[in-house]
């Protein structure tokens, strides 16, 4: 179970522009590094919708003429993994310290927290258990989006992926700083990832798409009906609480939050890795 000194602090900041929520998470993340900030799940949307690229992909995987046409934003996570179109989903994102534990321990401490919020949702989902070959199948082009293999404690329904995950480590010597984000698919818009892909040959695209179509799914496809935001938001939030036996602080009001974050950005922007 996590724990911190400091009040765990929840935020939801809406829908915003890719930049701004790569930007958003890195800073708190620095901002808990440098002992200024708070443990904090975030919740929030991507307008205009966004393919956001894992730290060290390629963008050659992208066709950006394509994006550009039709309004797709791209942007770079500060974290791993692959290829996501950021469109009717709920993304989350967990900022906290990771004091001795390992990378899969604290996503199975975070999916656990997803699972209890999921089902106060009332999905009923379970954990994926194996861990793939990642080396191996980063090999294929079917491994350009993110969904098509899902790591071990990811969170899947029926054997397809509900939520995908990243996570990085910001060490410093002295802290041990986790931030770990993930889209909770809301709706089957995430699939359009393959119209933008740059790929040879519409054979490669169709299969792509159908791999996506295989190994995915969404809330509104298990519910059958619309996905509220809102409520979904709120259950999610009482998921952590629940899980993690932790009350949110009251937090900043948005227009103040954002101004803390320019802020802490300018004062760490030249201590970037």
């Amino acid at each position: 179970m996590p724990s911190s000194a400091h009040p765990w602090r929840f935020l939801d900041t809406g829908a915003r522009p890719g930049a701004f929520n790569m930007e958003f998470d890195e800073v708190l993340a620095r901002g808990l590094c440098d002992e200024g900030g708070a443990p904090t799940l975030r919740l929030f949307r991507w307008k205009p919708w966004a393919i956001s690229l894992g730290y060290n992909q390629g963008m050659e995987n992208l066709n950006a003429r394509a994006c550009a046409r039709d309004g797709i934003d791209i942007v770079r996570r500060p974290t791993g993994g692959r290829a996501i179109l950021h469109a009717q989903e709920l993304t989350y994102s967990i900022v906290m310290e990771a004091g001795r534990r390992s990378i899969l321990q604290v996503y199975n401490d975070i999916s656990r927290a997803l699972v209890c919020g999921l089902r106060l949702f009332g999905v009923e989902v379970t954990l994926q258990k194996a861990q793939p070959n990642f080396r191996e199948g980063y090999r294929h082009a079917s491994s350009i989006p993110c969904f098509t293999t899902s790591a071990r404690y990811e969170i899947e329904w029926q054997g397809r992926k509900l939520v995908g995950s990243a996570q990085r480590r910001f060490d410093d010597g002295e802290h041990d700083v986790v931030l770990q984000h993930g889209s909770i698919l809301c709706g089957p818009a995430h699939k359009m990832l393959a119209d933008y892909l740059e790929v040879s040959g519409g054979a490669l695209r169709k299969s792509l798409r159908d791999e996506l179509d295989r190994k995915t799914v969404d809330l509104a496809e298990i519910r059958g009906e619309p996905v509220e935001v809102i409520e979904l938001a709120d259950c999610i939030r009482r998921g952590f609480e629940t899980e993690w036996n932790i009350t949110f602080a009251p937090s900043s009001p948005p227009g103040a939050l954002e101004r803390e974050t320019v802020d802490n950005n300018h004062r760490t922007s030249g201590n970037a890795e």
